[in-house]
């Protein structure tokens, strides 16, 4: 038996076809998946995002980090780019930043770190200690997958399940234990999802794969998920409705989406999200959840990448709906967007 390493191979996509769909669907890596999603959604059912739930050090150490990914797009605003209503070329120079932190760690991985590396990075350099320096490679690069496509300047269900991967990762590798779920989803992910919006309403990132009216929500597909179980144990009454989503909106992931959207699209839910209507008519939200849940296996889990990949509808670009916001904003008086071809898009 030959005592030589096992060969390196740096990760790459491999679900380009659908051959390799099917045989990731009947793999172990999609059960693990369905089986975290799954245990996380449960884990929240009658939790608010207002409750106080224990933080454990682990989960502090990613909020921290999540801090620090908000403070670097803050600190790279967007070019001036006004001719256009699709991605700012600024989310390039924010992604390869995002780069640089991440073979930052991977640096410090590669011995024990010091007093001073814990101190430069704070709980950044602790939670990336933990796992053995050999996962540090594929962990990394679901992290950086997470923020949206460099090339394209989009963002969809796609990067958000990377982000989730990341966390799959780290519990499989003991950074989280099942105590900690409550709080991966309440304030980690929830915490994940409001960067994210700093970083679609700063660069206009493009919607990578949107279904356009038919589907949830241009970027994100897994706070409707878990957003719908922490309701679960409320009546059908508390709904989409705009009287309810004020009330309810700083307690309910699920909520705080539909109030989010009808902040940047104009005309009525039932003209432009008419699924996320119709699912106010269903009965429970037992139902509700289970039915995301079937539609997420079919829509993000089930899809090739160039299916789910958001980048257009019809073949046509799909420019940003902050893009849209803002060009609703220069219709009032003393407000105008300046800059040839700027074109209309659905419910400006």
């Amino acid at each position: 038996m030959s005592s030589n390493p096992p060969q390196y191979f740096p990760p790459r996509k491999l679900i380009l076809t659908k051959e390799n769909l099917e045989a990731f669907q009947q793999s172990e890596t999609h059960q693990t998946i369905v089986s975290y999603i799954t245990a996380l959604n449960e884990s929240v059912v009658g939790v608010k995002l207002t409750d106080d739930i224990p933080i454990s050090p682990n989960v502090q150490s990613v909020l921290d980090l999540l801090d620090q990914v908000e403070e670097m797009a803050k600190g790279i605003p967007p070019v001036d780019n006004k001719a256009s209503r699709f991605g700012n070329p600024a989310f390039r120079t924010f992604y390869d930043k995002i780069l640089e932190v991440r073979f930052t760690l991977l640096c410090l991985l590669s011995s024990p770190p010091s007093h001073a590396a814990v101190q430069a990075c704070t709980h950044t350099a602790q939670i990336y200690s933990r796992p053995p320096e050999a996962a540090v490679p594929e962990i990394s690069v679901y992290f950086t997958e997470s923020w949206g496509n460099r090339t394209r300047i989009d963002y969809g269900s796609g990067m958000e399940l990377n982000f989730l991967c990341w966390i799959t990762c780290l519990e499989k590798l003991g950074v989280f234990q099942k105590s900690d779920h409550s709080a991966l989803v309440i304030k980690v992910f929830w915490r994940y999802v409001q960067v994210m919006r700093v970083l679609q309403s700063t660069y206009w990132l493009e919607p990578a794969g949107s279904h356009g009216v038919w589907g949830l929500d241009d970027y994100h597909f897994l706070p409707f998920l878990w957003g719908a179980a922490q309701l679960r144990v409320h009546p059908p009454e508390v709904n989409s409705r705009p009287d309810t989503t004020e009330e309810f909106s700083k307690h309910y992931m699920y909520l705080a989406c539909i109030q989010f959207i009808n902040s940047v699209k104009t005309a009525s839910l039932r003209w432009h999200s008419p699924m996320l209507d119709d699912i106010s008519a269903v009965k429970t939200w037992d139902k509700v959840n289970e039915g995301l849940l079937k539609m997420y296996l079919a829509e993000v889990l089930g899809k090739l990448p160039q299916q789910t990949g958001w980048g257009d509808c019809c073949g046509i670009p799909v420019p940003s709906a902050f893009a849209a916001a803002q060009a609703e904003a220069s219709k009032k008086p003393g407000v105008r967007l300046a800059g040839p071809g700027i074109r209309p898009v659905p419910f400006d």
